[in-house]
Order: C-alpha cells, then structure tokens, then sequence
C-alpha cells in the first residue's frame, strides 16, 4: 500500500508548494537592478531584516519620498485630464523608455504648467461670471424699474458712490469702477441690486425684512442663464434682486446683510439711456472674454492630451521604482557596508529560475562580485502556496475566506471544486432554473476577456470573479433537478413512461386512489405520478432526508480520512492510533450505522420505523426490534457498536496527554540522546533567539489535557450536531421546491385560466419577476451561503487548521491591487 501511494504523481492543489527559506548576499552596484528582476519574475517573498526602525530611519528613504512625491503628481494629472474629461487612445504609440531623473524634471514642469493654467483659467472665468450677472442684473433692473410710468422709484435718482462699501469698490472689475455713478443727493427711495444663490433667496429676504422692520420692497426674478463655478466647475442657478429702502441707517444694515450672504452687488444707472450703454459694453467684453476662455481651454485640453498619452506608463515606472525602494529598506547592509542581506521565502521548484535571474542582474549591471543565494534553516513555519489557475482560484477563495491553510496540510478546495457545487445543486435542484444559472455563467465567460480588463462594481466584481463556480452551480442543479424531475416545479416525462396508471377508465382524474403499478421503476429521477398526490410530500420529504443524512455521512467520513492523511504526512502516529481511529469508530458506530440502515430499506423495501430503531439502541439496547429488524444479526451488532461508540470517547480523550507527557520526561532526563547537531550548536550561541526559546519551552499538562478534552468533546457532541445539521439539504430543497410550485399554481396557472389578455400578461410578468428575484437572486444566494457553511464547519474542522499565511511575493503583476 505505501509502494502504491508512494508511486501516485505529486498534485499541485492536494499540498501548498514546498518553500525554501533562502539569503541574498547582493553587492550594492547591482541591488537596484537585482530586487527589479526579482519583482518581474515574482516568486520571492522578502523577509524585513529593519522592522526595529521606523520608515524614516531606513537606507532609501528619500528615494521612497521621491517616488512618493511624483506619485502625488500622477494623481494630480490624472485627476485634471479626468475633469476635463480628456480620452487616451485605445491602442496608443509607445513612447521610448525615461529614466527616473528625467521623469522626475518633466512632473514637476506639467504640474507647474497646470497649475499656472488652472489659475489663469479661474481668474478668467471669475471676470467672465461677474460680467454675465452684471449682464443679468441689468436686464432683469431695468424691467424693475422701468416697468410702468407711475412706479415711484422710476423719478428716483440712482444710488450714489456712498451707497457702495469700500470692500465692494476693492472687488469690483475695472469695467464697475469706470461706470460707478458720481456722488448724488441722498433722498427719497434708494435702492440695491444684485444677485444672490437661489438657495438662499428666501432667508435672505426674510432678513432683509426684519433687519429693517418691514420698511423696505424687495423685487426678484430668476436669472434667465446658469453661472459656472470656476471651482467645482458645477452650474449654479441665481436670483436678481432689487431691494427699496429709505434712510442710511436702512442701507448700512442691507450692505452689512449682503456681505454676509454673499452677496454681489452691481450699480444700475436709473438713466435707461446709460443701462443701455453699460449693457452694450458688458456684452462686448463677455464675447471678449468668452474668446479668451476658449482659446485657454482648448490650449489645456491639447497639453492634457499629451500628458494622457504618458500618463499609464509613468505611473507604472514610478510605482515599479517605489516598490524596489520599498522592498530595499527591508534589506539590511552586512558589516562592510558594501553589499545588501537579504531573506526571503520562495517555492523549492522557483530556485532555479531565481539564480538565472540573479546571475543576469549582475552581467546587466557590470558588477566584479556575483550575488550569493543559498539556502537557510528556518524556525519560523513557511508560508502556504498554491500554483491556482482561472478555474480553481475561486474554489482556493472560498477556502482561504475561512482560513489560510498550515503549511503543507490537506488541501480542501480539491474536493470544494466538486463537493460545493453538488451540495448547492441538492438544496436548488430545478433543471428549469440551473438552465438560467448556466446561461448567465456562458454569458459571464463569453465576455471573460473583455470584463477582465474593465474595473466592475462590487456586485459585478464578486459575480464575475465566481463564474466557474457559477457554471458548475448551474450544471450540478440541471442534474439534480433531473432527479428530482422539477422543471420550475413542473415533472416532465423525459426519460419514458410513468410505472403507474389507473386501475380502470374512472379514475382517469385519480392520483392516489385508483393508481396501480404496472411495469418497472421509472428509469432515472423521480416518477412524475407523485407529482399531486396526496402522498407527494411524505415520499419526497423522506427521500430527501435520507438522502441528506447520507451525504453528510460520507462528507464528514471524508474530513476524517483527510486528517489520517495529514497525520501520515507530518508523521504523527499519536495523531492516527488516538485520533484518526476513535473518531472514524465513533462516527460510523452511530451515523455509519444509521446510513446503512437507510440503505437496506430503500433496497429491501422494509416497513422498518429507523427512529424507533437509533432512539432504542441506546435506551433498550437488549430488547427484541419485533418488526423494525431489518437483517438477521441486527441486535447484536447494535451492542457491539454502542460498546465501541463508549469506548471512542475515552481513547480519545486520555492516552494522548499522558503519553506526550511520558515523552517528553523521557527527553529532557537522559533516557533517549539524540547526536548533537549543528542546530543544537546554534541554539547554545544564541540564549535568546527563537530557536532557543522553542527549544526550552517547558511543557504544560494541564494545558495539553483541557485542550485534548475540549476536542474530544467537540468532536462527540459535532457529530450529532453536525449530521443534524446536513438536514438543511433537505429543508432547503423542500422550500425551493415549495416556493416554485406556488408561484406556478397561484400565479401563472390562475392568470391563464382567465380569457383577459391584460390579466394573463401581469400574471406572466408577476410570475418572471418572482422566477428571477426571489427563486434565481435570493434562493441561489441562500443556497450558496448554506453550502458554504457545510463545508467551513461541518467538513473542514474534522482535519483543517486553517492558521497558515499567504505567500505574499514581491511581483510588479501584483502593484495594480496596492494602494499607491
């Protein structure tokens, strides 16, 4: 048997990939150049030798400031070409390779450029605003104030040069300077105009009211145009006013009210000969202005342009350059600060590849001295590793969500690929609805080039990530909904004729009564007669449990058998003689037991009550079975296995503690020696290295025997809990079977039994919605979360630690993920 299992071919997803704790001795001439090569090829993940400083105390810490600083620049360029909403061709020219420095000399000339633009551009678009409201505010003015001959503030004379504060005089465009009107009488009505947020129109008259007591009239009408912000870019809609008044204390309190909202204010002559002649000139240098604004936008555009072109590969050169620096500072000077230590992890099979990358790093980089790579012994644990491709890197996610697995332990996610999809299938089966999930997963798969490139929502993303997953959901369901001959909740005779017909012509409409077998089983799948029968949901409600058990059974079977093989690996006999053996009798003494009594009563045909018989195998187990007896030597059989289910429970609890104990007094008083070795060496050199702590770590029996009796424990009362637990296969199964028949029946069916063309189509359409969010959307989403509860808890604790940690190589393919 081991020759056998010894010749069987390695797999790549049974066990992670062996890892070798490897050293870099790199002079320094040829770092740079070596740690690039070696995050192109990817395999190598590096160990921090500095992690006692800070960031700022390490070698390269203002090459990473740099490579940080230009970073910011990149997202500076690419947040303007965004906003200007300027698009890079799809398959642009490639531009020759820059260096660093010069790169570096470039960012900072278009950042300086842009920012000098943008400046420019708001001063601009800030004279062209004031000139569109004075524009407005004229308008809208003169139809106050000229509006009929008998207004009173038509005789008033305009608001003289006092009526403006100093603050507005300092704000105002040349083109308000040059027109404000000359000193006047102050008496009569005054009046202000200006424009204000729409937004604030409301409470800006309201205090305008009561900071003048009602002695005052307020006019507004809405601005016939939108103004820009030139901040935000967004169009904001305004207000023009005019507010009356009389007094100076009444304008002091208005100017003081319009500073604080915001307010701009513009003179308007009460000469409707002057207003003309000022809106003339307003107009005039808007389309000036407008000219201006154009010419400097299309400048902007042509450089933003230019820089998109750049933009992708500068970004990935400088991240690239950032990631090297980052990965040096984990590296560590020797003591002739001439050449870089560094350690790292790395795949056994990837070696090779690395001394070849290596030995070009130091032909490219002119370098005298060669860089050294060697082996090393390792204290800590390896990380786990495993060479997925686009097929099983879903399934190795849904495992890895519970837990990275130990180094070189069982594998789930082999017998996920299979077993995950099965289980969903048995909980969803319905060939009607598996035909829609595979359509969509051939949809997902189809576009798998096009999608893979595009960034996706979170939903988008998630589904697109598990469109293998998808496709065997989908066809695991067809095949289940096969067997259970469910064609959204309709049977079809696909696979031949049904094993029952009436007994005579007036039953024609029976179900139950009357129906009589007449030849053999129907061939595959669930006859469709029991379809509307009285005794439909007993038959199915007891298929499906049993078969529920029976899946569970040999799942949780399998888990153990997983543990046997993880024990033969790392070579733990306890672990199989006090483990692996007490619970595989204990399991099948009870629930291996009660599978094949669900078996032989399928096959035998027995009218055996299997409640009666597991609840008096431990009450009366000496009591004749009468008619539940099932096979001959059944009493006895159930003795023996209640005496090896009791005898289970302390094999596993008690030898293993004691003898760990015997061994280890055995060890530390002189009974075994072991050859002194060189690791034995290094632990006395070195008191306080973490060698030597697990070398002296006293042992705990108390520790030991609580944690051993926990397990014990855990496993006795999980295997009841866990076996009642796989019964949402069947419950899960009942509610999507019931779900679709009632949407079938009470929907459909009642819609169409109407002569209304408008009633059967809402009912079609009540019954497609109801199909595709509630039994396709919600049912596939419980479904899935079920299984994958089935397999976190109830399959992998019987041999999966899951306290491992990810091989996180250095790899430029990987910076696109990282935050810069």
């Amino acid at each position: 048997m081991e020759e056998f299992m010894e010749k069987l071919p390695a797999m790549d997803l049974m066990r992670s990939e062996r890892m070798s704790f490897v050293q870099f001795i790199i002079p320094v001439e040829s770092a740079h150049r070596a740690v690039s090569y070696l995050g192109e090829l990817g395999l190598v993940q590096f160990r921090d030798l500095n992690a006692e400083k800070s960031p700022f105390q390490r070698t390269f810490v203002s090459q990473v400031k740099r490579c940080g600083e230009m970073l910011r620049k990149l997202r500076f360029l690419r947040d303007q070409v965004g906003k200007a909403g300027v698009k890079s061709p799809e398959n642009p020219v490639v531009q020759p390779d820059v260096l660093l420095e010069q790169l570096e000399i470039q960012l900072a000339e278009h950042e300086r450029e842009l920012i000098e633009m943008n400046s420019n551009s708001e001063h601009l678009r800030q004279s062209y605003n004031e000139l569109l409201e004075f524009k407005m505010v004229l308008q809208e003015a003169g139809s106050f104030l000229f509006s009929g001959k008998n207004h009173p503030v038509a005789e008033e004379r305009e608001l003289d040069e006092t009526a403006y504060s100093n603050d507005y005089v300092e704000t105002a465009s040349l083109l308000e300077k040059e027109m404000r009107p000359g000193t006047s009488e102050q008496s009569g009505l005054n009046y202000i105009a200006g424009i204000i947020c729409q937004t604030k129109v409301l409470i800006f008259e309201r205090m305008l009211f009561r900071a003048t007591r009602g002695n005052m009239l307020f006019n507004q009408a809405p601005a016939n145009e939108g103004i820009m912000d030139p901040v935000t870019s967004e169009m904001v809609e305004k207000v023009v006013f005019m507010v009356y008044f009389s007094g100076e204390q009444a304008r002091k309190k208005i100017k003081k009210i319009c500073e604080a909202f915001g307010v701009n204010c513009y003179p308007v002559p009460d000469d409707i000969t002057k207003q003309r002649q000022m809106t003339r000139e307003v107009v005039s240098r808007l389309s000036e202005l407008e000219a201006t604004l154009d010419v400097g936008i299309r400048h902007r555009n042509s450089a933003l342009s230019s820089i998109s072109l750049h933009l992708p590969k500068w970004t990935d050169l400088v991240r690239r350059e950032k990631a090297v620096y980052d990965t040096l500072n984990m590296l560590n000077f020797d003591v002739t600060k001439k050449c870089l230590v560094g350690e790292g992890w790395c795949p056994t099979f990837a070696k090779a590849k690395i001394q070849e990358v290596l030995q070009r790093a130091t032909y490219d980089s002119n370098s005298q001295v060669g860089i050294i790579f060697h082996t090393m012994d390792a204290v800590d644990s390896p990380p786990t590793f495993f060479r997925t491709n686009k097929f099983t890197n879903a399934y190795q996610e849904i495992v890895d969500a519970y837990g990275v697995g130990r180094y070189q332990e069982a594998n789930p996610a082999v017998y996920t690929v299979v077993t995950f999809p099965f289980l969903f299938a048995v909980m969803f089966g319905d060939w009607g609805h598996g035909i829609c999930l595979l359509l969509g997963a051939l949809v997902l798969i189809a576009r798998e080039s096009k999608l893979g490139n595009k960034k996706l929502g979170s939903f988008m993303e998630m589904l697109f990530g598990g469109r293998y997953i998808l496709l065997l959901m989908s066809l695991f369901s067809i095949y289940c909904g096969l067997i259970y001959n469910e064609f959204f909740s309709v049977p079809f005779h696909i696979f031949g004729r049904s094993a029952y017909k009436c007994r005579d012509t007036t039953c024609s409409d029976a179900y139950s009564v009357g129906l009589i077998k007449y030849r053999d089983p129907y061939p595959f799948g669930v006859d469709p007669s029991w379809r509307g029968s009285r005794s439909e949901l007993p038959f199915l409600n007891s298929l499906k449990m049993k078969m529920s058990i029976l899946l569970g059974v040999a799942q949780m079977n399998l888990g153990i058998i997983l543990s046997y093989f993880n024990a033969r690996y790392f070579e733990s006999s306890l672990d199989i003689r006090y483990q692996f053996v007490p619970q595989i009798i204990f399991l099948n003494s009870l629930f291996g037991y009660l599978s094949l009594l669900i078996i032989i009563k399928w096959c035998t045909g027995s009218q055996a009550d299997l409640y009666h018989v597991m609840i008096y195998m431990f009450l009366s187990p000496t009591d004749n079975l009468g008619e539940n007896q099932l096979f001959w030597g059944q009493r006895p059989l159930q003795i023996l296995l209640l005496l090896l289910a009791l005898i289970a429970v302390p094999w596993m609890l008690f030898p293993k503690p004691f003898i760990l104990k015997r061994l280890h007094i055995e060890r530390f008083q002189g009974r075994t020696y072991g050859v002194l070795g060189i690791s034995e060496m290094d632990v006395e050199a070195e008191p306080d290295s973490a060698r030597a702590q697990q070398h002296h770590e006293d042992f705990n029996f108390s520790e030991v025997f609580v944690h051993q009796m926990i397990h014990s424990i855990e496993f006795v009362l999980g295997a009841v809990s866990n076996t009642a637990s796989y019964l949402r296969l069947w419950a899960l199964s009942l509610a999507h079977s019931e779900l679709s028949t009632v949407f079938y029946e009470k929907v459909l069916l009642l819609a169409w039994g109407y002569d209304n063309v408008i009633i059967r189509l809402v009912g079609l359409a009540v019954f497609a919605f109801a199909t595709a969010f509630i039994l396709l959307m919600m049912e596939t989403l419980s479904a899935f979360l079920h299984a994958l509860r089935l397999h976190w808890v109830e399959f992998q604790n019987k041999f999966y630690h899951g306290d491992g940690y990810k091989f996180k190589p250095f790899s430029f393919a990987l910076l696109n993920d990282d935050d810069e």
